[in-house]
């Protein structure tokens, strides 16, 4: 079969593998379609060692079942499904709470992350990682499943302060930042506010349920604060979806009093919290927060969103061909909304 595989540092091969077989426990897919996510950048740009090589990447993964190994019950050839990526031990505090995305014991393992993915013509995956998709359109639901959840987990956990009258800031209307403006539209009165440096993602975000969109640079924050109010007062809660000095000084700059920062991007950037004996570097009682991906219980609420028509990805999609192609346009800042492979 064919696979997109991660065969040295920074190289991205389209290869020919012999197609696995499902062990215990363990379920065949035929993949339908797979997102291309930003994090893959950061696997295909890490230092030697950091990931198994050579590895299939994609972790965003729906497809139908092909085969069932020994032991697997509840699923049957055909049955379309949408893939859990996180696999955590089982057996930690967190894990046996049903937050496997808080594993102490595996920081960061799974589909695509410590073992192949799903870009590739079949993928073997643990039984338990699967969800049903039902009629939901596969290059609809691959997305949901980290386009959709992290966001989706991000707003959770900031759920008791996006109350009626309240805002909320979104910073990057991206792959994740365009999903984070529908579901605060679709579970939320808070009033959204998106923050981009590109005319066309703002244009999504009004397409998306923002009520406001502010183009990103010097006077942002300014702008934001004409529609949150002046300090102490101001946005309850800022996504940031990019997560660079530049977007996270306008972060700090708008949070209220008592607001929630969430640093959901991975720029590399600095955000100061530091009290100082001067002005302090981020108001009095804010608190942040780095969620990563979701739970299993959370992506089973996405995909209903998604079934019910409430939460629907803006896709390009590629041919497991063009997949190299695909990952460089994200790289250039080419696709909005998310590229999704379909092989």
């Amino acid at each position: 079969m064919r696979a997109i595989q991660l065969t040295a540092p920074g190289t991205l091969e389209l290869v020919e593998v012999p197609t696995p077989t499902p062990g215990p426990g363990e379920v065949l897919l035929a993949t339908a379609a797979v997102g291309a996510c930003h994090s893959d950048l950061h696997i295909l740009d890490a230092p030697a060692g950091s990931f198994p090589t050579p590895m299939t990447l994609g972790h965003e993964i729906a497809g139908r079942v092909a085969e069932v190994g020994s032991g697997v019950t509840g699923w049957s050839q055909g049955d379309a499904v949408a893939v859990y990526g996180i696999i955590g031990c089982g057996r930690c505090r967190a894990c046996l709470r049903g937050l496997e995305n808080q594993c102490r014991t595996v920081p960061v393992g799974g589909i695509g992350l410590s073992r192949d993915g799903g870009l590739a013509d079949h993928v073997v995956v643990p039984a338990d990682r699967l969800l049903p998709l039902g009629e939901l359109d596969p290059v609809q639901g691959a997305p949901l499943t980290d386009a959709g959840l992290t966001p989706y987990h991000a707003i959770a956990l900031s759920r008791d302060a996006l109350r009626p009258g309240t805002s909320a800031v979104v910073i990057g209307v991206g792959g994740l930042g365009h999903m984070a403006v529908q579901i605060l539209s679709v579970t939320t009165a808070a009033t959204i506010i998106a923050v981009d440096t590109s005319e066309a993602a703002l244009r999504l975000a009004k397409r998306m349920g923002a009520h406001h969109t502010v183009q990103a640079g010097p006077g942002a924050a300014e702008q934001i604060r004409q529609l949150t109010g002046p300090a102490p007062d101001g946005a309850e809660v800022v996504l940031d979806f990019v997560c660079v000095d530049a977007s996270l000084d306008t972060a700090r700059q708008v949070v209220s009093t008592g607001g929630q920062l969430t640093l959901v991007g991975l720029g590399g950037g600095t955000l100061p919290m530091t009290p100082t004996a001067g002005p302090p570097p981020v108001p009095l009682e804010t608190s942040a927060v780095i969620p990563f991906w979701g739970t299993r219980a959370e992506l089973a609420e996405v995909i209903a969103l998604g079934k019910q028509g409430l939460l629907r990805a803006e896709v390009q999609t590629f041919p497991l061909t063009e997949a190299v192609q695909a990952y460089q346009a994200l790289r250039d800042g080419e696709i909005h909304g998310r590229a999704v492979i379909v092989p």
